[in-house]
């Protein structure tokens, strides 16, 4: 049987694509060598190349997604694995575009991806399966913020948050009235569509959630002790933040932040990779957002919860590529 070729796809068009060359290095150190050709192919806004062993790079031809090497072959993939996080690999766009040239690729369908990047339309479509979230004003640039009937509905502290944003990139937390507006400055500069959210007062956890050999899994629960006022992006990438795997919860909450994490995953739909961040607040997790190509550095969470549950990568990151090479 001859192997199969798995591209490793890492890079993307946002600020996170440094953290997305990580992941696609330990993805590509980990795939297993017997039972696949791996490459390297990174996406970035001004050029996608494929790089060989020796650090040369190649274009790829985007009518197909191929390689012409330099003796006349043609590289074809018989997988993308999909790890750029951000645009244009955790929004949709990318897996449309492999739709459209009939390549196929890991983790979730384009809708899915294009639903989760978008923090309102996620919850509330799950907020019909009973999925808790914060209360929240939605606001598009340019409309009159009304800062009275915002604190009104919401009270104080808030969060401000860019509404389609990897990293906790422009995102704010708000304690007086004064403040609002410089904050809604912020997240509009990384997004023309921000949310307002009411401040929930519990623990955070982050969750891991998988498809592995055909049964939907938590792969962990996470608890996130954030150095900074909140988990923002010096916590999530310069360790500012501690992370306690398993959380530090009682049995009755931990069953009750799986199955809703499960009901979540399979809701929309989902597979592959994913990590959903909850407030627990009185035992009930309420959510915040879904990432569906989230950190897969060895210091990323996904990671440490697959150790923690038992899971090698090799083997978390081989099912990847053979539910992707089994799609029809």
């Amino acid at each position: 049987m001859s192997k199969k070729s798995v591209a490793v796809v890492m890079g993307g068009y946002s600020d996170e694509y440094v953290v997305s060359l990580k992941s696609g290095q330990l993805i590509y150190d980990s795939l297993d060598r017997n039972l696949y050709d791996v490459y390297k192919v990174v996406i970035l806004k001004n050029e996608w190349s494929f790089l060989s062993e020796n650090d040369k790079k190649y274009s790829i031809n985007k009518g197909d997604f191929s390689v012409n090497l330099e003796n006349g072959e043609t590289l074809k993939f018989d997988v993308c694995f999909n790890i750029i996080h951000g645009t244009p690999g955790e929004n949709g766009i990318l897996q449309a575009y492999w739709d459209a040239i009939g390549q196929k690729y890991t983790g979730c369908d384009f809708y899915q991806s294009a639903l989760t990047f978008n923090k309102k339309d996620t919850l509330a479509v799950l907020s019909k399966y009973g999925i808790p979230s914060a209360k929240s004003v939605y606001l598009r640039k340019g409309e009159k913020i009304n800062v009275d009937e915002i604190i009104e509905t919401l009270g104080l502290p808030i969060f401000v948050k860019p509404n389609q944003s990897g990293s906790s990139l422009g995102i704010s937390k708000v304690k007086e009235k004064s403040e609002l507006i410089a904050a809604t400055d912020v997240a509009f500069k990384e997004d023309d569509e921000i949310l307002i959210e009411s401040f929930l007062n519990g623990m955070e956890v982050s969750v891991g959630v998988i498809d592995y050999k055909g049964e939907t899994i938590v792969l962990g629960i996470t608890e996130i002790i954030p150095k900074n006022e909140f988990f923002d992006y010096e916590a999530k990438y310069e360790g500012a933040s501690e992370e306690i795997t398993p959380a530090r919860i009682d049995e009755a909450t931990r069953i009750r932040v799986e199955e809703i994490a499960k009901r979540a995953y399979n809701s929309l739909g989902m597979s592959g990779f994913s990590r959903s961040e909850y407030i627990l607040m009185n035992g009930i997790p309420y959510m915040l957002e879904m990432n569906t190509n989230p950190g897969f550095s060895p210091a990323s969470i996904l990671p440490q919860q697959a150790k923690i549950y038992g899971i090698s990568i090799t083997n978390l990151c081989g099912n990847e590529v053979e539910k992707a090479l089994n799609k029809k």
